[in-house]
C-alpha cells in the first residue's frame, strides 16, 4: 500500500524519484545537473513555466527551439522555466505504481504545479506522449476537464500549425517564433495572476485569444457537412478574432540565443553546439512545409553568428559546431563565414559543420574550409526526386548533370561517403520515377570511381516517405497508400541489389509506409482526429516516432472505433485529393502564404513547372512580406575577416570541464 505523501508547490519531488531510478533503463537522462541548466527560487517569481519536447531525453535535449525559449523566459526577473521530456514505458509504470508525478529535469518539481506547460512539436508522433506527461501530471488530458487549479497547456512548433487534431488536449496554440510569443503570454499569466485571477481559467484564456496571435480553440466552432467536409470554423464569442496570425521574428542579431547552450551529462543525438544561422527559405520546395511556413529569410550577420560561435564554446566545451538553418550553404556570406570560422581556429579541435546542403549551392572550397582541421566526414545531399520529371514537380531545381558534376568533385577531393536522400509517393509519381533512384545512384558511384580512381567509395541512399502538409502547395494531394509505397520500395531495393557492378558500393536506408499513414492523419486531420489519439493512447500508444514502440494496428484499430459513426475514416483524411472549395481544418490560421497562391504553386506542380527563388527575383506574391508586414532579410554586411578571439587558455578550458 502506497503511503500519500503531501504535497508543497514547488517542491522537489527527487527522493521519490531516486527510489526508482536503479529499476529503469538510461537512469541519468531523469538527473539534470546539466552545464548550464538554471535553478531559480520557485516564490522569486510571478510565473512558472515548464517546457517539454515530447520525446526521449536524448532526442529533445539538444533541441534548439527549447532551449532558446529556455533562455529567454529564464532572463527575466519575473519568471521561470523548466524543462521535462517523455518517460520511457518502464519508468511511466513505476510513476503509475508508486504516484510520482510527471517532473522537470532541473528541479525535479511536479509538473502540475506550473502556470503554464509549452510543448513544442517538430513531428505530430509526439501526440501521444504529452497525454502521457499530463496525465502522469495528475491534469486531466482534455482541455475542457481543467480547472483554475490546473496548468494551461500551449502547443508551439511545426505542428502547431494546425492544431486542429489536438485541439481537445491543448488550452493554446502559438504558431510561428516562439521568442516573442513567450514573453507576450508570460506578461498576459502575471497581469492576469496580479490581478486576483479574474474570471479564472476561461478570463485567462480569452486573454490570450484576443491578441490575435494566440490561438484558443474553445473560443472556435467546427461545423460539418453531411459528407464529412468542414462547413465553416467560426468564434463563438464576440471580439474573438476570425484569423490567427503566426509570430514571426526580426532582426535575429537582436536575438542570439542560446547564450549559454545547455552541456548534457546523457548521451544525446547531437553531441555539439548548433548555431542558426538564418531563418527562413524561399526555395520553394513544394513538399516542405518549413520552408513554408517560416517565411521570410531572416540571416544573421557573420559577425553576429562568430559572436555565437565564439561564447557558445567558451561556456559549453564543445569542439564541434553546427551551422544550422534549412538551407545553410544558401547563406549569402556562407564562403566568408566558413573562411572567417576556419581562420579562427586554425589548429585548435574545433571542427565546423553544415547539414544537408543542396546540390547547386556546394562548392568544394566550402567544404575544405569546413574540413580544415582534417574532420572529414561524409556528405549528404538531397535531390529528393529520383527523375528529372519529379524534381520539378516538386520544385527541386536540381539536374541530374548537377548532381554527377558536385559529387564528382567531392569524391575527387577525397571524400570517400555521399549520402543521398530522396522520398517515394510524391504527387504523380510512377514507378518508373522512383527505380531512376537507382540509376542516379549508379551513376553517382560511376563518375565517383572515374573521379578518384578509387572503387572503396560508398553512396548511400536514404528514402523516407512523403507525407503532405498544412500550408503548402501540397496541402491538397492525396498520399500514397502504404501499400504502394513499400511496393516501390521493395522494387528500388531489387534493381540495387541485382547490379552486379555498382550494387555494392550503394547502401540502401528505409522505412515502411505505415508510420507516414498514422503521420499523414494526425497533420491533415480536423478535430474528429483526436478521438483516434484518445483511443490510441488508451490502447498503449506511445513514441509512436520509434520503430520499435510504434504499431500501425493499433492506430487503425483506434481509429476504427473513434470515427464509427462518422462518414469519414482514415482513407478520407490520408489518401483523398482536396479540392479548392474544400474548407481546410487549418484554413482560419494565418501562416502568412495567400491560399490563392498556394493553389497555383499546385497546379504549377501538377504541370511540371518549376517557380525561382524569390530571393534573386522579383516577387511571386506568395503573401508573406506584405501580409505579415515583413521581409526578406540577406547580406552582404561587407565582412571579410573575422577578429581573431583570445587565446582560450588551459585555465579557462578547465573551469568549462569543472
Amino acid at each position: 500500500m502506497t503511503t500519500p505523501h503531501a504535497h508543497v508547490p514547488g517542491a522537489s519531488i527527487f527522493d521519490r524519484l531516486e527510489a526508482l531510478l536503479p529499476f529503469v533503463s538510461k537512469p541519468i537522462q531523469y538527473v539534470g545537473g546539466e552545464l548550464n541548466a538554471v535553478q531559480k527560487p520557485w516564490d522569486s517569481v510571478d510565473v512558472r513555466w515548464a517546457l517539454m519536447y515530447p520525446d526521449a531525453y536524448e532526442v529533445g535535449a539538444p533541441n534548439q527551439g527549447v532551449q532558446i525559449l529556455y533562455e529567454v523566459i529564464n532572463e527575466r526577473a519575473d519568471a521561470l522555466a523548466e524543462r521535462t521530456y517523455a518517460v520511457w514505458p518502464d519508468l511511466e509504470k513505476l510513476m503509475r505504481e508508486h504516484q510520482v508525478p510527471q517532473f522537470t529535469v532541473d528541479s525535479h518539481r511536479a509538473l502540475g504545479d506550473f502556470d503554464v506547460v509549452g510543448m513544442s512539436f517538430s513531428t505530430e508522433l509526439g501526440y501521444t506522449n504529452m497525454l502521457t506527461a499530463i496525465d502522469l501530471a495528475g491534469v486531466p488530458v482534455l482541455a475542457a476537464e481543467r480547472d483554475d487549479t490546473h496548468p494551461i497547456i500551449v502547443a508551439g512548433g511545426h505542428a502547431a500549425f494546425n492544431p486542429e487534431t489536438i485541439a481537445e488536449f491543448v488550452d493554446a496554440a502559438v504558431m510561428g517564433d516562439g521568442e516573442e510569443a513567450v514573453l507576450l503570454i508570460t506578461d498576459i499569466v502575471r497581469d492576469w495572476k496580479n490581478e486576483g485571477r479574474p474570471d479564472g481559467r476561461v478570463g485567462l484564456l480569452r486573454r490570450l485569444a484576443l491578441t490575435g496571435v494566440i490561438y484558443v480553440p474553445r473560443f472556435y466552432d467546427v461545423e460539418y457537412l453531411e459528407d464529412g467536409r468542414i462547413k465553416r470554423i467560426v468564434p463563438n464569442e464576440a471580439d474573438i478574432p476570425w484569423r490567427v496570425r503566426k509570430f514571426t521574428l526580426m532582426d535575429l542579431d537582436s536575438w542570439p540565443y542560446p547564450k549559454a547552450p545547455l552541456v548534457p551529462l546523457a548521451e544525446t543525438v547531437h553531441e555539439r553546439m548548433s548555431v542558426e544561422i538564418f531563418r527562413g527559405c524561399t526555395r520553394g520546395c513544394r513538399f516542405c512545409q518549413a520552408g513554408m511556413i517560416t517565411r521570410p529569410v531572416r540571416e544573421r550577420s557573420i559577425t553576429g553568428i562568430a559572436e555565437m560561435v565564439e561564447n557558445g564554446l567558451c561556456k559549453t566545451g564543445y569542439e564541434e559546431v553546427g551551422l544550422l538553418s534549412l538551407s545553410s550553404a544558401d547563406h549569402t556570406e556562407i564562403a566568408e563565414i566558413a573562411k572567417g570560422l576556419a581562420d579562427r581556429y586554425q589548429g585548435t579541435e574545433t571542427a565546423l559543420s553544415l547539414p544537408s546542403t543542396r546540390v547547386d549551392a556546394f562548392n568544394i572550397d566550402l567544404a575544405n574550409e569546413l574540413s580544415r582541421n582534417g574532420r572529414r566526414s561524409g556528405l549528404t545531399f538531397a535531390p529528393e526526386g529520383g527523375s528529372e520529371r519529379m524534381r520539378k514537380v516538386i520544385n527541386k531545381q536540381v539536374t541530374e548533370e548537377d548532381l554527377i558534376r558536385t559529387v564528382s568533385a567531392a569524391y575527387g577531393a577525397g571524400w570517400r561517403q555521399v549520402k543521398l536522400y530522396f522520398m517515394v509517393g510524391l504527387p504523380t509519381e510512377t514507378d518508373d520515377d522512383v527505380m531512376q533512384v537507382a540509376e542516379l545512384a549508379r551513376e553517382v558511384i560511376k563518375a565517383g570511381r572515374a573521379a578518384s580512381g578509387r572503387r572503396d567509395i560508398r553512396c548511400t541512399v536514404s528514402i523516407g516517405g512523403f507525407v503532405p502538409k498544412p500550408h503548402t502547395p501540397f496541402q491538397w494531394a492525396s498520399q500514397l497508400n502504404h501499400e504502394a509505397t513499400d511496393a516501390r520500395l521493395h522494387k528500388l531495393r531489387d534493381a540495387i541489389r541485382a547490379d552486379r557492378e555498382y550494387g555494392k558500393s550503394i547502401g540502401l536506408r528505409y522505412h515502411d509506409g505505415k508510420p507516414g499513414i498514422v503521420e499523414g492523419l494526425l497533420s491533415r486531420g480536423d478535430r474528429r482526429v483526436g478521438r483516434v489519439i484518445l483511443q490510441a493512447w488508451r490502447d498503449g500508444a506511445r513514441f509512436d516516432g520509434w520503430s520499435e514502440h510504434f504499431s500501425f494496428d493499433r492506430w487503425m484499430n483506434a481509429a476504427s472505433v473513434a470515427l464509427a459513426d462518422e462518414p469519414v475514416d482514415v482513407d478520407w483524411f490520408t489518401t483523398r485529393e482536396r479540392q479548392q472549395s474544400e474548407v481546410l481544418p487549418w484554413g482560419h490560421l494565418d501562416s502568412g502564404l495567400d491560399a490563392d497562391w498556394l493553389w497555383e504553386d499546385w497546379q504549377d506542380a501538377l504541370s511540371e513547372v518549376g517557380v525561382e527563388d524569390c530571393r534573386w527575383t522579383p516577387c511571386f506574391d506568395c503573401g508573406v512580406c506584405d501580409q505579415m508586414e515583413t521581409e526578406i532579410q540577406v547580406g552582404p554586411t561587407g565582412v571579410v575577416t573575422l577578429p581573431m578571439p583570445t587565446v582560450r587558455t588551459t585555465a579557462v578550458l578547465a573551469e568549462v570541464d569543472a
